[in-house]
């Protein structure tokens, strides 16, 4: 027969008698936590049990910033308006000012518009005169190579307009995806001069899997066909990639995955701590590190700078929270 365990209560006991002192029941503000059952265990997403006030604030951020770009999402679904270009020489119509330096040319990320960039298109706009333009492109658009392309024509057009033989490049997510595939694969590192990535997913990314119905989607996975592209050799490749990448970027999985890896490329990867994926294209400690590298002049032969000679790459980082 099995042993049962007997309980006594106070009823039970002669008076004057004490419990043991092992029934003593813990005072409330000491009870020991009950923890989750193991079915819940699985349930419960790792990252909950792990939360941090940094991870947090990020997260709230996160949220501010989203409720804001809806209501200005209808602002930027048109394209952006170029300004006219001259038909003649002596034709007095508004031309886009020349200046030493090149026209910086905004791409945004997936089902997003030139919205954006408001914040970070004002911030530049304060601390120079360079022109600035934006591209939209169609949220319907299933092939980075289509997206590239039509970037490709919309720089052409900017060089024509502004009689600039190159172009600053600032994309985000997406944005820079496409950017990057026009430089390497359409010969787009004789236009653009700098290729700034903010959260771009340069080894692609494993995050949203139900998102994988969408084409671009899937081109934007590790080992798809467009990855596998931009993992040829570029050898003689003219650009220069900065790549701002956050370490609490929920879309980039894993995170490091927003870093330019590539032996033929000259790149500089900014880790930025304590910011979100949203919040790239916002912060203004961002937008300083942007304005800093579109008005880096890098010397031609860059690996003499670079403590790694054989990849052409550097680490840096920059803490916002």
């Amino acid at each position: 027969m099995t042993p049962t365990a007997e309980t006594t209560t106070p009823q039970d006991q002669a008076p004057g008698a004490r419990l043991p002192a092992h029934t003593d029941p813990l005072p409330p503000a000491e009870a020991a936590p009950l923890p989750l059952p193991h079915p819940l265990k699985r349930l419960v997403p790792a990252c909950l049990t792990t939360l941090s006030t940094a991870l947090l604030k990020a997260t709230a951020l996160e949220l501010a910033i989203l409720a804001g770009h809806l209501l200005l999402y209808p602002t930027g679904i048109t394209q952006e308006r170029p300004s006219p270009a001259p038909d003649t020489p002596d034709d007095q119509a508004p031309r886009l000012p020349a200046t030493p330096r090149p026209p910086v040319v905004l791409l945004h990320g997936f089902i997003d518009n030139r919205s954006v960039f408001v914040l970070l298109r004002r911030a530049l706009a304060q601390h120079g005169t360079r022109p600035l333009t934006s591209l939209n492109y169609s949220p319907l658009t299933c092939d980075i190579r289509t997206a590239a392309e039509l970037l490709a024509r919309h720089i052409e057009d900017v060089c024509e307009r502004t009689g600039s033989r190159q172009v600053d490049v600032v994309g985000h997510s997406l944005g820079g995806l496409i950017a990057r595939y026009y430089v390497q694969r359409l010969g787009g590192d004789t236009r653009v001069r700098t290729l700034v990535t903010l959260g771009t997913p340069h080894g692609g990314t494993r995050a949203v899997p139900l998102a994988n119905a969408h084409p671009i989607v899937r081109q934007m996975r590790p080992g798809s066909p467009v990855m596998a592209e931009l993992e040829r050799p570029a050898p003689g490749c003219r650009t220069r990639f900065v790549s701002f990448w956050s370490d609490m970027d929920q879309v980039m999985d894993p995170p490091e995955t927003a870093c330019v890896d590539h032996p033929d490329l000259r790149a500089e990867n900014v880790r930025v701590t304590g910011i979100g994926h949203l919040a790239l294209p916002v912060h203004p400690a961002v937008a300083a590190g942007i304005r800093e590298a579109l008005d880096t002049d890098l010397p031609k032969d860059l690996s003499k700078d670079l403590p790694n000679p054989a990849s052409g790459t550097r680490q840096t980082g920059l803490t916002v929270a």
